[in-house]
């Protein structure tokens, strides 16, 4: 369960101090798919980011399976996000110099097994449809398909929470609509807790529930 108990956040401005978000609190089990939208500015990619324990909340907590990454040491926040989070960036972020393959096995580098992780790789990959690319560079890919890489990589190391801040903002319709299927698909199927920031309408009409950030409020849409 993914648990966030009334957390702001706020940022040190000459004018004071800047609300960004202020008394969230949500809850999602596993197998929980959620789009949260807002204009730009609504605060969306700062929520996600504390989420993902990359930012620090002002007050309140979050909780990964009950656990507040927030009271760990850096070395053992940097495995929780390693291990129990994966991220989806607007932005593929592959390194150009590695092959599909090398770029998807990145966050493994540390600490696992490679015959398991290299084995999930290749799974990964053939789930995103790109099991005959393994060996290209991602200048040989197409947008769609380096997103498609960029969603195994994310996948690789089989995390609880999967966060996604725009996944098909850089994408033409036809390949958001594949990346929007193949992450809904994978995500059923592995039971993950998805949180999808976007401002697309139509990747959000994939996903069963919907939130908004209104005034730095976090608010369900109702049905």
């Amino acid at each position: 369960m993914l648990e966030v108990s009334r957390v702001s956040k706020e940022y040190p401005s000459p004018g004071g101090a800047l609300h960004v978000l202020q008394d969230v609190s949500l809850k999602l089990d596993c197998g929980d798919a959620i789009a949260i939208m807002g204009p730009s500015g609504s605060g969306k990619s700062t929520l996600l980011y504390v989420l993902g324990a990359l930012e620090t909340p002002t007050s309140g907590s979050v909780t990964l399976e009950g656990q507040d990454p927030f009271r760990l040491g850096e070395k053992e926040l940097a495995e929780f996000r390693n291990r129990r989070i994966g991220f989806l960036f607007q932005d593929h972020c592959l390194l150009p110099q590695c092959s599909v393959l090398e770029n998807v096995l990145v966050p493994t580098l540390v600490g696992d097994r490679q015959d398991k992780v290299v084995e999930r790789a290749h799974w990964l990959l053939e789930q995103v449809g790109l099991s005959g690319r393994l060996d290209h560079r991602p200048g040989q890919l197409s947008g769609g398909e380096k997103q498609r890489a960029a969603l195994a990589r994310a996948l690789i190391r089989d995390p609880l929470l999967l966060l996604c801040d725009e996944p098909t903002g850089n994408l033409d319709r036809q390949a958001a609509e594949q990346v929007a299927a193949l992450l809904l698909d994978i995500q059923r199927r592995e039971k993950k807790i998805l949180v999808v920031v976007t401002h697309s309408l139509e990747l959000a009409a994939h996903l069963p529930r919907k939130f908004h950030l209104r005034d730095n409020h976090l608010v369900e849409d109702p049905g």
